[in-house]
């Protein structure tokens, strides 16, 4: 074998293993939503769709607030138990999920009012808005505190 020939498979080679190495050290999940705020999360749960600012007049009816609401996402294939885990404002507003069992690909939005509990919509029972229209921040941490997805929005990020 020709030493060019030699070179060129000794340099195929090591390519071929950099690129293993480069795909072996990025993270499990990267969030592919570049929504503002939004930080990468590394859990198939992550923060779906946000309506923070209820249509219509806000007239503090269970309607009105009912229509402020926040998606949770399980991207994944497996159920997750969401139990114990929190939803948060930036100003200390949570709720959390109780016996929540959140199917593989599936979502549950969680509205601001009162309402029974389903599989795909659960409530906060809050008598107030809980999301600011102008600037806020929705943070979803696990049943161990840990941080899993944050949505931000407006001019104080």
């Amino acid at each position: 074998m020709s030493a060019s020939r030699t070179v060129r498979r000794i340099a195929a080679t090591a390519l071929a293993a950099g690129s293993v190495v480069a795909v072996v050290a990025m993270p499990a999940s990267a969030d592919s939503n570049h929504g503002h705020g939004r930080h990468q999360s590394y859990s198939n749960v992550v923060l779906g769709d946000i309506q923070y600012d209820s249509p219509g007049r806000d007239d503090w009816s269970n309607q009105s607030l009912n229509r402020e609401w926040v998606e949770v996402t399980n991207t994944g294939r497996r159920a997750v138990d969401l139990d114990g885990w929190t939803l948060w404002d930036r100003e200390g507003n949570l709720y959390r999920f109780d016996d929540l069992r959140l199917a593989g690909r599936a979502t549950v939005r969680v509205h601001t009012g009162r309402g029974d509990d389903t599989r795909r919509d659960v409530y906060q029972d809050s008598r107030d808005y809980i999301w600011s229209n102008y600037a806020d921040k929705a943070t979803l941490r696990d049943d161990h505190g840990r941080t899993v997805d944050t949505h931000s929005w407006g001019y104080r990020r």
